[in-house]
């Protein structure tokens, strides 16, 4: 649901790729996690490990794991990514770009990841370009790479993210609300990036609006902290996208602050789902916690 897609392999032909059962190892090591039109995307299990923990009153949490992964490309990705890296001049053919290989750092707490090491490489096994310490990305539903953070992550404990990221309820409403001319709002929140940090629940939230005749006008895909027990929130990242202005940031416009959510408001519905859930599925939001 809402996502964006984005890239590693050694020696294969992807014709071959895309036909391996899910969840089998090749035998050089790697874990195939899912494939598309674009990519097909790897792991290897026995890179996974752990650099950095941290010491709690429920013993000691890791809070940042190291693992490889790998990417390999169709032509229509490998176009892509070319693009997406700006890399046009150094690859002019897209058929140049065959697979990559990335170190990646990934910190459960703060659902981030970043590429440490990248290298891509072309149909011989030659590396043609690469890039070291990218920058630090929030893993979402409309990141290319969740499911290597969730591979990853699952690795270490075990706490069920690679199925949360394709069940069912993944989304649940948060609240709908019509107005009297007919415009609909209808908010979710993806219950994957639900975590508790104190009192406040930090989750990603998808605000959808549709005119009277159906069409939507307006998304807002944001990230919220939500204080439960106080009843405010404030949002911490947002994007929006309209027919006319494609997706464009929003965080120029945020001031940071929390406000409070009135009861009389279609919001304190979602308030309430979130309370709820946070009751129901206190292991799961509370998942690698380390505390205030």
């Amino acid at each position: 649901m809402f996502k964006i897609f984005r890239m590693a392999a050694a020696f294969l032909l992807l014709t071959a790729l895309f036909v391996v059962p899910m969840g089998t190892a090749s035998a050089d090591g790697w874990y195939w996690l899912n494939s598309d039109s674009k990519y097909s995307k790897y792991f290897d299990p026995s890179s996974v490990v752990v650099t950095h923990s941290a010491a709690t009153s429920h013993g000691t949490v890791p809070t940042e794991i190291a693992a490889w992964t790998k990417t390999t490309y169709s032509y229509e990705g490998a176009q892509e990514t070319i693009e997406n890296y700006g890399l046009s001049a150094l690859i002019p053919d897209p058929a140049q770009l065959s697979y990559s290989l990335a170190e990646v750092v990934v910190n459960p707490q703060n659902r981030t990841v970043q590429y440490r090491k990248e290298d891509f490489y072309d149909p011989q096994g030659k590396v043609i370009w690469s890039k070291t310490d990218g920058r630090v990305k929030e893993i979402t539903s409309q990141q290319f790479d969740e499911s290597f953070y969730t591979a990853i992550v699952d690795s270490v404990f075990g706490q069920g993210e690679v199925a949360r990221s394709s069940v069912a309820d993944r989304w649940i409403t948060l609240w709908e609300n019509t107005s009297v001319d007919g415009i609909t709002t209808h908010v979710t929140a993806d219950t994957t990036t639900m975590r508790m940090k104190g009192s406040n629940m930090i989750v990603w939230q998808w605000a959808e609006t549709k005119d009277a005749n159906g069409n939507v006008s307006q998304i807002v895909f944001m990230k919220k902290a939500v204080n439960l027990p106080q009843g405010t929130e404030r949002t911490v990242r947002a994007e929006r996208w309209t027919p006319q202005d494609g997706w464009q940031e929003l965080e120029s416009t945020l001031d940071g602050a929390y406000r409070m959510i009135a009861a009389d408001s279609p919001a304190y519905q979602g308030l309430e789902v979130l309370r709820a859930y946070a009751k129901e599925h206190s292991e799961w939001v509370n998942r690698y916690s380390i505390g205030l």
